[in-house]
């Protein structure tokens, strides 16, 4: 006789309390992504430190619409890799795109039950988590993409805002 599956020891509560701390962490973060995307010279846009990487641009609206459709994803319980629809044509239309798109996923995610949250999701074949547990993912994914676009800002000539703390074009004030 088959052992009978062990209980998952994830607590509905616990995906609930822990999908509203990620959620929050998560509007925080999109104050900062916004300061850094909003850091790119619309003239230097295309500005790339190699040819193999994604021009500034690029990778602005890689950042903006991928944690969108990251969150959408959990909330309708599939992650897929939907080609991305045509990008704003500025630098300011992403990050306004972003600031108007971002708060919804979000609150679609925030209006998910305890029992959704907890529905185990494919992805791509790698692995199959309760849905919730792809937000840290996602928030990852995130921080690892604007990490490199910062990083673009001061060859670009722009200055590189506040991220967690002070930078040298912006000290912290405690």
């Amino acid at each position: 006789m088959a052992a009978a599956p062990k209980p998952s020891p994830v607590t509905p509560e616990f995906a609930l309390t822990y999908t509203e701390m990620m959620l929050a962490s998560l509007a925080a973060e999109m104050q900062i992504t916004k300061k850094v995307l909003a850091a790119i010279p619309e003239g230097l846009r295309d500005y790339r430190p190699d040819p193999k990487a994604r021009s500034a641009y690029e990778l602005a609206w890689h950042i903006a619409y991928e944690d969108v459709q990251f969150l959408q994803g959990i909330a309708r319980l599939k992650i897929e890799m939907a080609p991305p629809k045509e990008p704003p044509s500025s630098i300011g239309e992403i990050v306004t795109w972003y600031g108007e798109h971002l708060p919804a996923a979000i609150k679609q995610v925030q209006a998910m039950t305890a029992k959704q949250l907890l529905t185990p999701v494919d992805f791509f074949g790698l692995f199959k988590w309760p849905v919730f547990q792809y937000l840290p993912f996602m928030s990852n994914h995130s921080i690892h993409h604007r990490g490199q676009l910062s990083c673009y800002l001061r060859p670009m000539g722009s200055k590189v805002p506040s991220i967690y703390g002070g930078s040298a074009d912006e000290p912290f004030k405690g």
